[in-house]
């Protein structure tokens, strides 16, 4: 069979049960982005904007791809982990070999992980990137496992992917523990996935920005520079990786400038350890530990991030080990996490609801606070919504009973993502489409919303 033969087999059609003409050319239409973003061993996020692997990304590619390919679904986050370093850590970027490094910046060559990163690890090839994304990885392997568990056993997939994630996590919870409050700390902006929110302005006007010889903004060909980080953004995330790279990627030795502890990072570390639990009992493998470790994370979270007045949770940082009194949409994702107290499920909704948060032009949830004194529209996460965020959120809605609110929330996505050409974000405001197009996250995620056998972040 061709592979264009075998691609076609996998276009999802009458059989899965869409509700109507419209959903099941929605649904076409996903399938098709993600097909066409396949390279052979993962997804791109982007053909043009984003030629390489990308960790959570792959992360939310994998949750859509079960409901085409369970088999597609295990190599996505298979070939991700090839890039895991020895010390456990799982790179933001695992970069194919193939491509010329103009490709994207920064290149291999800027990461140097193979040598730089030696001491820490790093695997000799795949080159990588030398920094890290949230861990969603478990919660997709789990969610991956049960959409065809016969497969998953008869490859060995939660045998093989186990014990990489659990080194993972413990990568986190030890080296990244940089407060000593036991909540994972990121170091660099790139790292919580909301590159420039005004959640991390304050942070990084401690950092001196690389001069501009420094780098090559390869994201301005594809993207309108009103969309994109600054230059002045660019150079101050240059500066940064350059030091942790000249201190090899030791989280012991190197000296961060930037140094947060993010709500949405822990919470969904909280979940992805929730589901560690899940995959090692169905390997028979010890498992309660992590539900215990869930726990007490969920309390360390409240008691290190929850900020009553705001009624939502913020950022720490860990420079001054004070809250930064920006509202941003990480603050809203912890309702992923199921045990949270009641009190503050129900503070979290209301703020949802609120003026800072309902937008004019989308159901869709701004990345930043729509009255606060940064409020961008279009440019990257300082204002506009995300489709892999209102997932989270969609999901934490459901965990904590909000049907009602999370089916509204569902129907924008799919009304939006399919009016956008899958769009990797929207203006909060109009409603329009922005970024790139035919984004593989949101492909993914709206064929995961259009399932009829949804299934849900473990409890």
């Amino acid at each position: 069979m061709s592979e264009t033969a075998a691609q076609e087999q996998l276009l999802p059609g009458d059989t899965l049960q869409a509700k109507g003409p419209g959903l099941l050319t929605l649904r076409r239409g996903a399938a098709r982005v993600l097909l066409d973003n396949w390279t052979g061993t993962s997804t791109v996020p982007s053909r043009t904007l984003y030629p390489h692997q990308w960790s959570w990304d792959s992360a939310f590619v994998a949750i859509g791809l079960r409901h085409l390919s369970a088999r597609r679904a295990q190599c996505e986050l298979e070939s991700l982990l090839a890039g895991q370093w020895a010390d456990g850590r799982v790179p933001h970027i695992v970069f194919d070999s193939d491509l010329p490094h103009g490709a994207y910046f920064p290149s291999p060559d800027f990461w140097q992980s193979s040598r730089a990163g030696r001491a820490a690890g790093a695997p000799t090839t795949p080159e990588t990137s030398g920094i890290v994304q949230p861990p969603v990885h478990a919660l997709a392997a789990w969610l991956v496992h049960r959409a065809d568990p016969e497969l998953s056993a008869r490859r060995g997939f939660l045998a093989r992917v186990l014990p990489r994630l659990q080194a993972w996590h413990d990568y986190l919870l030890t080296r990244r523990d940089l407060g000593g409050g036991g909540l994972a700390a990121v170091v660099h902006p790139w790292e919580p996935g909301m590159d420039n929110s005004p959640c991390w302005d304050r942070a990084l006007t401690r950092v001196e920005p690389a001069a501009s010889s420094m780098f090559r903004r390869a994201d301005l060909q594809h993207g309108h520079p009103a969309d994109r980080p600054t230059d002045l953004d660019y150079g101050r995330y240059v500066r940064l990786a350059a030091d942790y790279r000249a201190a090899g990627y030791d989280d012991r030795t190197a000296r961060h400038a930037f140094a947060l502890e993010d709500p949405a990072f822990n919470a969904l570390l909280i979940v992805s350890e929730l589901a560690l639990a899940d995959l090692a009992r169905a390997l028979d493998r010890p498992h309660r530990h992590h539900r215990e470790r869930a726990g007490l994370l969920t309390r360390r979270l409240v008691t290190r991030l929850w900020d009553g007045a705001a009624g939502q949770f913020l950022v720490r940082d860990l420079a001054s080990d004070t809250l930064v009194t920006e509202r941003g949409v990480t603050g809203l994702i912890p309702l992923v996490v199921p045990h949270l107290p009641r009190e503050i499920a129900t503070r979290l909704c209301a703020t949802l609801a609120s003026e800072h948060f309902s937008a004019p032009g989308t159901r869709l949830v701004p990345s930043y606070d729509l009255t606060g004194r940064a409020f961008d529209p279009t440019r990257y996460w300082r204002g506009p919504a995300w489709f892999n965020t209102a997932w989270l959120v969609h999901h934490g809605l459901r965990t904590h009973g909000r049907h009602a609110h999370a089916e509204e929330l569902r129907e924008g996505f799919l009304e939006q993502a399919g009016r956008t050409g899958f769009a990797e974000y929207v203006d909060p405001v109009t409603g329009a489409g922005r970024g790139a197009r035919r984004f593989s996250w949101t492909a993914a995620l709206t064929l995961d919303l259009l399932s009829t056998a949804r299934e849900e972040p473990s409890s």
